[in-house]
């Protein structure tokens, strides 16, 4: 009897994750699509084995790993075109965001991600709009957080963006946040809600406002060699049940964040939304640093990017 195909899928997040779930579907539609011939493994969060987020790249580039998720950010100082979506308050909304990456931008990011690096991008995952939260103050204006300690993902870009906004950026990685969180270390995080519930960072960080100052991508990742060296049948399907797990996830990640509003207030938070002088404010206080950012992209990326924004009507004013 001949042996199945071994794959390894890691991640970062614990069972309720959107992600970890969608990774549970991409291992049922990789068994489906080949008939059993491939036998498909998880490691959900690879903290538990003592990897920090960042380490996922190259455990998947190793070979450790065969595949993984991980949020765009992680990648950006390798691949510069990922920055588009550091860019605070460039992307006004999901729908926005992921109708570009479904054209013509996220065949120019699948280049870039093969030029790059080891791996190949199979599909690019709503890792969510992400917002504030602090322990008692809502932040309606730019100046409210002004010397605020928040947390931030390990990304140049956030990092710089935050300070012209006037936070104190900390860098903290996923799974270590939930313990610097509880213990005071940060004053204000910033997440989609999915992650801010599923953390617990609303525990001690109630006060949520809802900036929707980034517009979060997941890369879902695998190693290009290990890809290559599969039959062509068992890729073609690898690719397949990537798409048909990309397109659940992005379901699934819409429906939990209606789901984590209802139960973040449930359990206490309170939202407040910011009204469009309050966007306004916040976005002219970050221009900055936008403007420093456009600067570095090559036009005709940029030009990719906002025409398709505008295509749609949802450039920012």
């Amino acid at each position: 009897m001949t042996e199945p195909i071994r794959i390894s899928l890691g991640g970062y997040q614990g069972p309720g994750s959107v992600h970890t779930r969608a990774l549970s579907q991409l291992q049922d539609a990789i068994e489906r699509r080949t008939g059993g011939a491939v036998e498909v493994r998880i490691r959900a969060n690879v903290a538990e084995d003592g990897h920090g987020t960042a380490d996922l790249p190259d455990l998947v580039e190793s070979g450790q790993l065969d595949g993984c998720y991980i949020s765009s950010s992680y990648l950006s100082d390798r691949i510069q075109a990922l920055s588009l979506f550091d860019m605070p308050f460039a992307v006004p909304d999901r729908d926005a965001a992921l109708a570009l990456l479904d054209g013509a931008l996220g065949a120019r990011f699948a280049q870039e991600v093969e030029a790059h690096t080891g791996l190949v991008l199979l599909g690019i995952w709503d890792n969510g709009l992400r917002h504030i939260s602090t322990a008692d103050r809502p932040l309606h204006r730019p100046a409210q957080g002004k010397c605020l300690v928040l947390r931030t993902l390990p990304n140049a870009d956030h990092q710089r963006a935050f300070r012209t906004l006037g936070f104190e950026p900390r860098v903290v990685d996923a799974k270590d946040l939930a313990g610097a969180v509880s213990r005071g270390e940060v004053d204000a995080q910033e997440n989609p809600l999915t992650n801010t519930y599923n953390f617990g960072l609303h525990e001690t960080l109630p006060t949520i406002t809802l900036t929707g100052h980034l517009m979060g991508i997941a890369l879902l990742l695998f190693n290009r060699a290990r890809l290559q060296a599969l039959p062509e049948a068992i890729r073609a399907a690898v690719r397949a049940a990537a798409t048909e797990a990309s397109r659940a996830q992005r379901e699934l990640a819409r429906e939990d964040d209606a789901h984590c509003a209802r139960a973040l207030l449930e359990a206490g938070a309170t939202m407040h939304h910011l009204t469009a002088e309050d966007r306004a404010a916040w976005r002219d206080a970050a221009e900055p640093e936008l403007a420093r950012s456009r600067a570095r992209f090559d036009p005709d990326l940029l030009s990719l990017f906002q025409t398709g924004l505008e295509a749609r009507g949802r450039a920012p004013a």
